[in-house]
């Protein structure tokens, strides 16, 4: 597969070390559709501070709910309630809670005057979207079966998650430094989807 900045390897690794935090929410009775439910309600609570340009705080819930989007298929494996359905939720959740805070940063950096920043959030939602959608349309037709796809390319989710997450916190202290975190998304992201482009035509050409 094309590289990634996060490896097969690297996701096995940070799935065992926070194995135990899954099954402490599956102690207490949290089903891995609650867990998702409740990581997009964070995301929606992020954009709605990005929106009153609260930075530091729209930071730190974007990343807390991205730790919860992690537990729930954790909590899924650990049980046994695993299902297509759930995947379905997981996935949904996922491109709609992240489609809620870039429109909160937009509303941020429009209501802060500052323009290059919407747009670059704008841009960036769209290559984000790109890239899930790649990946989705890519495996429903049969390549990269199982998870391959999500190996594929340098920035999927949590790299992109990263960078939002320190542009946003930074912008506090900056929104030149939100600017170049957004535009780093856009560019990676936009090299992530050719990346998945060429690795289904590929595959393509071979079983023709």
């Amino acid at each position: 597969m094309s590289g990634s900045f996060v490896s097969p390897e690297l996701r096995a690794k940070v799935r065992g070390l926070a194995e135990p935090i899954g099954l402490a929410f599956a102690r207490v009775g949290l089903s891995p559709n609650a867990l998702t439910v409740i990581g997009f309600l964070i995301a929606c609570v992020a954009a709605v501070a990005a929106g009153a340009q609260l930075w530091l705080l729209a930071g730190i819930l974007v990343i807390v709910g991205g730790i919860f989007d992690m537990f729930d298929g954790m909590v899924a494996r650990a049980t046994g309630k695993v299902s297509k359905a759930g995947a379905f939720l997981d996935s949904t959740f996922d491109r709609w809670g992240e489609g809620v805070v870039y429109i909160g940063i937009v509303a941020g950096c429009l209501f802060a005057g500052f323009d290059l920043g919407a747009i670059l959030a704008a841009a960036a939602m769209s290559s984000a979207f790109m890239v899930s959608y790649t990946r989705a349309r890519s495996e429903s037709l049969g390549f990269a079966p199982g998870k391959g796809m999500a190996n594929v390319g340098l920035a999927p989710r949590e790299v992109r998650l990263v960078i939002l997450t320190l542009g946003v916190v930074l912008a506090g202290v900056s929104l030149t430094i939100l600017a170049v975190s957004l535009a780093v998304i856009v560019v990676l992201a936009s090299i992530t989807t050719v990346q998945r482009i060429v690795v289904t035509l590929r595959q393509a050409s071979s079983q023709g």
